[in-house]
């Protein structure tokens, strides 16, 4: 797994040993940030990456110009990856990891006022979380008005096109992975 394009583009990131995660290929991260850079900026906004694993979506944003991320993983393990990724591209200082499951997380978050202009959300195959996942988004008010979630799930799981005030304004199937783009809609500033 390598950086793909950015300031760090070709440096080589660290994955977790067995199969409790699933990196996102090079080649799904190359299409979706491609899909992003076609509709929005990365340039000095701020990013949050739940279900993070080895880091690879926030980490490659921050390349790309992102100029802060919120990593969110609650296997300890993973977390050590994704810090390890982090020092070896220089990008702690830019970077927050917390270790906690992404629905607490996210309220902690919001308690805090955290909002972010994007979100990465990759969570563990057919387990329901998703959806849950950006209804919590929602909910909690942590996207800033124009705010994305770019969700990853299998190809055969086909998420609602409204979540609430969060709209699906594109949906693309790369192999085994379907990514599902939302953009916030309505309130949120």
């Amino acid at each position: 797994m390598r950086i793909i394009a950015g300031t760090w583009r070709g440096r080589k990131l660290v994955t977790v040993p067995g199969v409790g995660t699933r990196p996102t290929a090079d080649r799904v991260r190359e299409a979706v940030f491609s899909r992003l850079a076609s509709r929005y900026s990365l340039a000095g906004i701020g990013v949050l990456d739940l279900f993070a694993g080895t880091g690879a979506l926030g980490i490659e944003a921050l390349s790309r110009g992102a100029a802060d991320l919120v990593s969110v993983e609650r296997n300890r393990r993973a977390a050590r990856v994704l810090l390890e990724n982090l020092r070896a591209c220089d990008a702690a200082g830019k970077a927050e990891v917390v270790v906690e499951d992404a629905l607490r997380a996210l309220d902690v978050l919001a308690r805090r006022g955290r909002r972010f202009h994007g979100v990465f959300i990759d969570p563990p195959y057919g387990g329901g979380l998703l959806a849950s996942t950006i209804e919590a988004l929602d909910r909690l008010d942590v996207l800033i008005g124009g705010g994305w979630v770019s969700a990853e799930s299998s190809r055969d799981e086909e998420l609602p096109q409204r979540i609430g005030r969060l709209v699906a304004v594109r949906s693309d199937v790369y192999g085994d992975t379907r990514v599902t783009l939302y953009e916030l809609t309505g309130k949120g500033d």
